[in-house]
């Protein structure tokens, strides 16, 4: 029997303009999909999509059309990967499918992943891009909050680090370039990185360059985003980055970011999950994989006026397990 799928577009505002190295975000539009059975099942997914790659709430729903009338009763992850390319329609759907099974079966989501019962993970929160007052002033809300993720730019970078620094002085700092740097650029800010105790650094270069990190060996560890994808991106990524971003609307799902979860461990490579922004619908599947990741950056419903019913509680940077009526 074929499942019956239903798409709504949405749009949620943000607390404040969101800005990073290529755009200023004022929303976030996104799609919410909802798959019911013959029985009444119902199970939900979201999905904001990869905006540099061109998606939007109206191309997602417009793939789904597409293969809507493939989705039966007995469709599974893989089978939905061999129908859709990578990306967020099909993360809506895959997700939505996860729920739906648990919902049929009993069985919670994260134990038919073959994860041990779910626990808290401390999260990120994110500053965007600003003048040096509106920074200053982010972070000094944000202080207790252990983990703080910078924007930076090409120009906006180790001052805006040190101005957070000196405002938050225990607290752990991420920056992410958003492919704003180039190699020179790079190699001139690590020491002065590494100095403010930055941990990490989320897509130095732009997609496509991770050749010219060949034979760096950077003190603090870089992160592989705009460059990840799925599985088959670990292979030109090897010896480049010693991290990977999971995020759920680039590498198609659930399925598959728990199969590039487990394959970039085995290669060496440490893990971050994180978000493309939007509702605790979004952040419940990628918890699952927050169980495995060293980083994890699921603070999208905290950037957004509102959220879902029985949305995620987050407490003092600490992010707590979904529930099952929310998803899973």
């Amino acid at each position: 029997m074929t499942l019956e799928v239903s798409v709504e577009h949405e749009s949620w505002p943000l607390r404040e303009p969101f800005e990073i190295a290529r755009e200023v975000m004022h929303h976030v539009p996104l799609i919410a999909v909802t798959v019911r059975d013959g029985a009444g099942h119902v199970g939900r997914g979201e999905a904001a999509g990869i905006d540099y790659d061109g998606e939007t709430p109206q191309s997602m729903a417009t793939q789904i059309d597409a293969v809507s009338a493939r989705l039966h009763d007995a469709i599974d992850g893989p089978t939905l990967a061999a129908l859709m390319p990578a990306g967020g329609a099909r993360n809506a759907l895959d997700c939505a499918l996860w729920d739906l099974r648990a919902k049929q079966s009993g069985v919670p989501a994260w134990q038919a992943a073959g994860l041990a019962p779910l626990r808290p993970c401390l999260t990120a929160f994110t500053l965007g891009l600003g003048t040096a007052d509106e920074t200053q002033a982010r972070a000094r809300a944000a202080r207790g909050l252990p983990l703080i993720k910078l924007k930076v730019d090409a120009v906006r970078h180790v001052d805006v680090v040190r101005g957070v620094r000196d405002t938050l002085p225990d607290a752990r700092l991420i920056v992410d370039a958003n492919q704003a740097w180039t190699l020179a650029l790079l190699e001139q800010l690590l020491p002065d990185l590494q100095r403010e105790g930055v941990e990490l650094i989320e897509q130095p270069l732009s997609r496509g360059s991770d050749a010219m990190l060949d034979g760096l060996r950077p003190p603090i560890p870089l992160a592989a985003d705009e460059s990840c994808t799925d599985r088959g991106s670990l292979a030109v990524l090897r010896g480049r980055y010693q991290a990977i971003n999971i995020k759920l609307d680039k590498c198609g799902g659930l399925t598959e970011a728990m199969a590039l979860a487990h394959a970039a461990r085995d290669q060496g490579f440490e893990i971050m999950v994180g978000n493309m922004c939007g509702s605790s619908l979004a952040m419940a599947p990628a918890f699952l994989v927050a169980q495995l990741a060293r980083w994890v950056d699921l603070d999208g419903p905290l950037l957004q006026h509102g959220d879902r019913a029985h949305a995620m509680r987050y407490e003092s940077g600490i992010v707590h397990p979904p529930s099952p009526q929310l998803w899973g």
